[in-house]
């Protein structure tokens, strides 16, 4: 089994972290994915934080 980071996803508009998810300790590029943001109340870009 490989080991996977936890990873947490901010709004790239209102900067509230909204998601916490896992990618493989291999990817090493940032995620970036539209989710729906309930402060925007929209969906949006989701950038993953340092």
């Amino acid at each position: 089994m490989k080991d996977k980071k936890k990873i947490i996803l901010t709004c790239s508009e209102c900067l509230s972290r909204n998601y916490v998810t896992n990618k493989p300790s291999s990817n090493t590029s940032r995620i970036e994915l539209m989710k729906y943001c309930p402060k925007c109340n929209k969906h949006t870009l989701h950038k993953e934080t340092k």
